[in-house]
């Protein structure tokens, strides 16, 4: 694609990737008092109503055939694997380490870009994707003390995230943004519908702190599922997704600000890797 459309492509990239945060900032409030399966259910139905009525009234049917294509089945796999994992990290583990984790989603996105779409990807770029995913190691230092099971989470979910993105830039191209929005919701409630069947926890009546977060969480979510559609499909995915890495600062100074999260000189050493192998890629990018 042309320079302008990864130029806009990039900008709706930043957009999501400030939404999200917000995104998980409300949810990991809400889930301190609400079962994550019923955080999961009405955020996902929350989400699927507001694109639903996008859709209609953009006069973009929601049943067609385009719906049931292969990428699209993929893509719900991965989007109840992403949404489930990474929202039981950010409920169970501090913000800012799963946030860091999930931006390792960029590497295995363009190194799936390559091996799917068969964009090309040069050796250095190559190079940069073990020294990110050696950044997530340090984090999540398996083998010590400081590892703990719930990091594994954030990892899941990682890879569902970037299976998902993988399969939107596969998805039929009369599926709109509103229509992969709805969808993508319906997933989030198959995943919540699931885990609180395994759970078994009682639903309970939300404080309003909990309620505003979810009616919140439901703004932010469909505002930023839109940019990133927008994002997956206007600019190269080579292009695009290294701006994933915005989301490291934005995710990062909330944990910090909101939830008083110290970081560890593992989680910076970890997040210096990750961000330095998105530069290498990027930079690659811009010499090709």
């Amino acid at each position: 694609m042309d320079a302008q459309s990864n130029l806009r492509g990039s900008l709706w990239m930043i957009a999501a990737m400030a939404f999200f945060a917000f995104e998980d900032t409300v949810i990991k409030t809400a889930s301190a008092t609400i079962p994550v399966g019923q955080v999961l259910i009405v955020f996902g139905l929350g989400g699927a109503i507001v694109f639903a009525a996008l859709a209609r009234a953009g006069g973009q049917p929601l049943f067609t055939r385009d719906v049931l294509a292969p990428a699209m089945r993929i893509r719900v796999v991965f989007e109840v694997t992403g949404r489930l994992f990474y929202i039981l990290a950010i409920a169970l583990i501090p913000l800012s380490a799963a946030t860091v984790i999930l931006q390792a989603t960029p590497l295995v996105v363009v190194a799936g870009a390559a091996l799917v779409f068969g964009e090309r990807v040069g050796w250095q770029r190559w190079a940069a994707i073990p020294i990110g995913l050696s950044g997530v190691l340090l984090i999540l230092q398996p083998g010590t003390e400081s590892f703990t099971l719930p990091s594994v989470l954030a990892v899941i979910g990682m890879i569902g995230f970037a299976g998902r993105d993988l399969a939107s830039r596969a998805a039929p191209a009369t599926l709109g943004t509103q229509v992969l929005g709805f969808y993508g919701f319906v997933a989030v409630t198959i995943a919540g519908t699931a885990f609180a069947l395994w759970q078994g926890a009682a639903f309970v009546v939300p404080g309003r702190t909990a309620a505003a977060c979810l009616a919140a969480a439901v703004v932010v979510g469909v505002a930023a599922y839109a940019c990133l559609m927008k994002a997956m499909r206007t600019g190269d995915v080579s292009a695009v997704t290294p701006f994933r890495y915005t989301r490291l600062l934005f995710g990062v100074a909330l944990g910090v600000l909101i939830f008083d999260e110290a970081l560890t000189p593992a989680t910076l050493a970890g997040s210096g890797l990750i961000v330095l192998s998105g530069l290498l890629i990027r930079l690659r990018r811009r010499a090709a």
